[in-house]
This record gives structure tokens, sequence and C-alpha cells, in this order.
């Protein structure tokens, strides 16, 4: 398997890439410094495609396993699943060295993360992303939170995995709808970090949603450097690190303003990115072709581009509980220019005049 480090000193952690090789896990994981005992948290999707292979190969390694599900769906990344979490973990009598994978998408990793973080004042966790979203994302940096029903990951705490376990070929299980939620994220790599890679995707959309294994491999990898790179500047989001939330900022008002129900993170992250790209346009930021670029390729992707109809005085109240919030401003990351964003400091107001 090809591998980067994520270079943080004593919390530094390996992300392995490979092709069908989720049955490596248990090989990889006997070089960590964790117990014997490993408790793999899943969704019934995943699970029936993924389980079997993950455990086989702890098992083979030597590890005692326990597998448990959790509902699959962003309305259940809730303090009372985290609940639900902790007395499995009790019944099953997990200690401090015990460690917990994460098998699935975003949800699943950020849950397990946020549960490996505070369950006994925290144990060991593995990612194992199984979405194209998690896996150029959320599964890399140690994010780990749940929702509340005000706002998107108000509740949380940085986590660092052990290690991250990445195989391409879980994407083949991936609805169509899903993949390309997933590549909201990818572009937006490309907008805030790296032109070549925006051009690349442009090229290469096809190869890409088609799940071409070189293609895809190359894109994965890509993105997950560039967060690697920036998670080891700024790991705790004081500084740099908020570029990473190019679009979040409307996206998560979005999903908020929505129940969490009806539009996918990569489809509300896509409309966010047109929105700030829009506002950096109107203020004199960046120019119009910056803004056709990015909304056509985000077309060409089957995202949305065209927020919903919420009026400015909806997402002023769930802006206002944005976790960038500080001195009635949220920290906002605007355009200069495909490759090149950069942070301004709006009220709630000034964002949600320019949405409606």
């Amino acid at each position: 398997m090809d591998k980067i480090i994520v270079d943080l000193g004593s919390r530094s952690y390996p992300i392995y890439f490979g092709y069908d090789n989720l049955g490596d896990l248990g090989r990889v994981s006997k070089e960590l410094d964790i117990g014997d005992e490993i408790i793999i948290v899943t969704n019934p999707t995943v699970g029936k495609h993924f389980l079997h292979t993950v455990q086989a190969g702890l098992k083979d390694a030597g590890f005692s396993v326990s597998p448990i599900e959790i509902p699959d769906g962003e309305e259940y990344k809730s303090l009372s699943q985290v609940s639900i979490l902790y007395d499995k973990l009790l019944s099953l009598k997990t200690d401090r060295k015990s460690a917990l994978v994460a098998l699935g998408g975003g949800v699943v990793g950020d849950i397990t993360g946020f549960v490996a973080a505070t369950f006994m004042r925290g144990i060991p966790f593995i990612q194992v992303p199984t979405t194209l979203l998690a896996q150029v994302d959320s599964s890399v940096g140690g994010k780990t939170g749940v929702n509340h029903p005000k706002g998107k990951n108000l509740i949380g705490a940085f986590y660092q995995p052990k290690l991250v376990l990445i195989d391409i070929n879980t994407l083949t299980r991936l609805e169509r709808p899903e993949l390309i939620s997933g590549f909201a994220e990818v572009i937006k790599y490309g907008i805030i970090r790296d032109p070549e890679l925006f051009q690349n995707l442009g090229d290469n959309l096809e190869k890409i949603l088609g799940l071409d294994r070189e293609s895809v491999l190359t894109v994965v990898k890509r993105c997950c450097s560039i967060k690697a790179r920036v998670v080891e500047e700024d790991e705790k989001e004081s500084g740099m690190r908020a570029i990473l939330n190019f679009g979040h900022t409307v996206g998560h008002a979005i999903e908020a303003l929505s129940g969490y129900k009806t539009y996918k993170h990569g489809e509300a992250v896509a409309m966010g990115m047109v929105a700030a790209t829009n506002l950096s346009v109107k203020m004199g930021i960046c120019n119009e072709d910056v803004l056709y670029r990015i909304k056509t390729l985000i077309r060409r992707a089957g995202l949305p581009t065209e927020l919903p109809d919420y009026s400015k005085y909806e997402y002023q109240r769930v802006m206002a509980l944005d976790k960038k919030m500080g001195n009635n401003k949220i920290k906002f990351v605007v355009t200069e220019d495909v490759g090149n964003v950069r942070f301004t400091y709006l009220s709630v107001e000034e964002i949600s005049n320019q949405l409606t």
C-alpha cells in the first residue's frame, strides 16, 4: 500500500491507500500501541458489504473483534446516539487500551471519533472511510463531533486517529448520488489550494466519476496530501486550517435549515462554494470568470448551484451559531482565484444580504 504521514509529532499517523486492501487492516494495526480488543462501529449499509472482510483481517492478526451497528443517516449523528454507543461499549467491558474502528462514511467517522475522544477520557480509534467524502476529507485531520438541532457539528473535539486506511474499491458500492456528493469536497481542494487539481477534475471528470482506478487513486491521494499539510500547519484551526471550511458556512446553514434530510453534505457545500464565490465577486475580490469556472465544474458534476429559497433571516439565525463566529463576525473564506482563497470577517447580515 502507498502511504503518506500526517506529521503531528507524538500524534502522527499514516494514511494508507490501496485497492482491495481492507483485509490488511489487521496487519497494519499490529504496529500500533493498542490492546487486543477492537470494536468496529459501522452501519447496516456498509456492514453488509465490508464488515466480514475487516473483521476477518483483524481476527487473523490476533485481535478480539466486536461489531456495533448504528443507524444510517446524518440525522443520527447526535448525542442520543453517542449515549447508546457508550452503553454498548460498557456492556462489552471496553477499557482504555481497546480501540474503535470507524468503518463507514462521514457520519460513522465523526461519531466514532467523538466517542473515542470522550469515552474514559480517550481511547484509540482508526478510520476506515468507505465514501469519497470521508476518504478525501472527514477521515483525516481529527475533527470529530455530532450535530445539535440548532447547528452542524456544534459538539465535538479535535482527536486524531491512530491510522487511516483507504480502500478505493469501497467506492464501487456507493450509490451515484453519494459519489457525486463526495466529489464536492474534491472540487473544494482544487479551489482552495491546487489549480492543477481543479484542471484535472475538469479534464477527467468522466473517468473519475466512472471510478477509473488510477484516476480516483490519484485524486484521493492528492486531496489527502493537501489536507495533511494544512492540518500539520494548524491542527486545531486557530489560523489557516479554516480555509478547509470554504463553502461550509453557507452549506452548514442549508443542512441545518433543512433538518439534515433534504440535502446531502456535498450538495450543500457545492451551493455554499458557489455562494461564497459569488459574494467574492460582489466584493471585488475575484473576477466573474472564476465564478463561471467554479459553477461550470460543479454543474458538470451533477451538483446543485442555486440556493434553496430560505429567507435571509433564516440564514442569519442559523449562521449566528457558526463555530467560526467571534466578535459578532464569521471568519468567512472568500475566493481570489482558483487555487487561492483567503479569509475575511463578515457579519451574518453581510453574508445573508448577498444570498437572497
